[in-house]
Formats: C-alpha cells, sequence, structure tokens
C-alpha cells in the first residue's frame, strides 16, 4: 500500500502543476465528451514507472495504454490516471487518481484486493486493503447509517451524447427522485464510490463502467461496510453495471435500477410498458 500511495502522490503534484495551468493544456479529442490531455498521459507515465519498479512482475491494465506484462498474470495493476478528466480541463477540482491491484484466483476469476483514490486538488486519499478497512488519510471509513429513502443521496453517472443506456438512465432517476433527498453527478466514478465508503452518498448507480473506473471503488466500500453489486446477479466488475450503497438502502437503490432497465426492455421489444 505504501507503494501505491507513494506513487499516487508523486503522479498527483505533476497533475496539480498542470491543473493550475489548464488553459494551456494541449487537448485532443478521444470521443464524445471524453479526452485526453498531456497532464493525463503524463501521469500514467509516472504511474506505470513507480509501480514497474517497485513490483516488476505485476502486469498492468491502464486507460490511457491499455494492457501490458504477461498474460499469466497473477498480480495486476488496474490504473486510471486520471478520472474525472472533463471536469480537469474546466478547472473543478473533482478528478482524482484511481489504482486497483487485483488478483487472480484461477483462470477465469479475479479479485480487486485494495485499491487507492487520490484527489490531490483537496489532499483527500481514500485507500482500502480486503481484510483491514477503509480510510480517508488516517482516519477509518463507514458506509452512510441512514435507513430511509426520503433522507438518502444518493450519486450517478449521466449517460451523454452517443454513450449508452440513456433511456435506463433517464427511467431510474425519474423513479428515485421524487423518493429521495437528491441525487448527484459529479464526474468522477471513482470518487462518488469513495464517497459512498465515506458516508457521504447512501449509494451509487452507473451502467457501463470500465474496470479502471471502478476498481479501487469497488473494494473501498466492501470494506467500509457497503454492498457492490450489479442490477442483477452479473459481476459489477467484470460487467461494469455498479450499484454500490449502505446496508440499508441499496436494496431499494437497486430495484429502482432493475426497474429501470426492465421497463426499457419491455419497450423496446414490444412489450406492453407498465407506468413509467
Amino acid at each position: 500500500m505504501t507503494v501505491v500511495i507513494n506513487a499516487a502522490r508523486k503522479a498527483g503534484r505533476r497533475l496539480l502543476r498542470d491543473f493550475a495551468e489548464v488553459e494551456n493544456l494541449q487537448v485532443s479529442a478521444k470521443g464524445p465528451g471524453d479526452f485526453v490531455s498531456q497532464a493525463d498521459l503524463r501521469a500514467e507515465e509516472t504511474l506505470r514507472d513507480e509501480l514497474r519498479r517497485a513490483r516488476p512482475s505485476f502486469a498492468f491494465l491502464m486507460e490511457e495504454s491499455g494492457e501490458s506484462g504477461t498474460e499469466e498474470w497473477e498480480w495486476r495493476w488496474v490504473v486510471d490516471p486520471l478520472d474525472g478528466t472533463t471536469n480537469f480541463l474546466h478547472g473543478i477540482p473533482q478528478w482524482c487518481i484511481s489504482i486497483g491491484i487485483e488478483h487472480r484466483l484461477s483462470p477465469t476469476s479475479t479479485e480487486v484486493v485494495a485499491g487507492v483514490i487520490y484527489n490531490p486538488a483537496t489532499d483527500e486519499l481514500f485507500w482500502a486493503e480486503k481484510g483491514r478497512g477503509a480510510f480517508l488519510n488516517d482516519k477509518r471509513l463507514r458506509v452512510s447509517g441512514r435507513r430511509d429513502l426520503n433522507a438518502a443521496l444518493f450519486a450517478t453517472g449521466i449517460p451523454f451524447a452517443k454513450v449508452p443506456h440513456r433511456a435506463e438512465f433517464t427511467t431510474t432517476l425519474a423513479r428515485l427522485m421524487p423518493q429521495v433527498a437528491g441525487i448527484r453527478r459529479f464526474g468522477s466514478a471513482a470518487l462518488d464510490l469513495a464517497w459512498v465508503a465515506a458516508g457521504r452518498y447512501e449509494g451509487y448507480w452507473e451502467l457501463g463502467l470500465n474496470r479502471w473506473d471502478c476498481a479501487a471503488g469497488i473494494v473501498m466500500v466492501k470494506e467500509a461496510g457497503g454492498y457492490v453489486t450489479g442490477p442483477g446477479d452479473e459481476d459489477p466488475y467484470a460487467t461494469g453495471n455498479v450499484v454500490a450503497g449502505n446496508p440499508f438502502l441499496h436494496g431499494k437503490l437497486r430495484e429502482a435500477v432493475v426497474e429501470g432497465l426492465s421497463y426499457v426492455a419491455g419497450r423496446r421489444a414490444g412489450a406492453e410498458p407498465g407506468p413509467a
């Protein structure tokens, strides 16, 4: 864990310098609403160099450069060097470095056993190890204890442009909004999961995440006493369909997501839908 934290802090110092001069960054479009900047690439290079030096046998899965290392890896770094790139490019201090450690249990089964999520702009460093708990800097984290939907604050990611699942999202949102205290979209999946672990949100859902978006956050929520599942029986880490929450409201949030998915699936299949 010391290795990961040191690497995240070193990359974070570089990102902070770039963030202070964000208007001068060279930016190239990578897709609708998804950008890659020189800052992003430099941070990934720093993380790769630091982590490889400390653990040369580990493989990598990184957002910008993809997979590297032996195909028969036992341990793998899962890295997003800058989650919340659009926030970063607009001068919004809601972005982070996310690093998960993935352990291969069998040829077809893996598990994320540790993670670090670091927001250099606020100097908040979230970290967790399986069996040791989750922490914000040196403070132990626990998920929220709220039990009532009408007091609950949830987070999500809003599909944009041609990103899939827009209909499923809007249907789920329409079901939840009249029942809850609020729904937030802050633009960083990793930080959203860290904030569930910290008890700032009662829950979070999003469909179609990449592994580097959620690797560290999944282990963090679990170690803080929360639940992380897919809408159904699928593995959320494998599918990217994530529903996270405290023990009291996770089930209700999951029900709303399932209802949204079912309603849209029924309409697409030409079935007679129930009320939205």
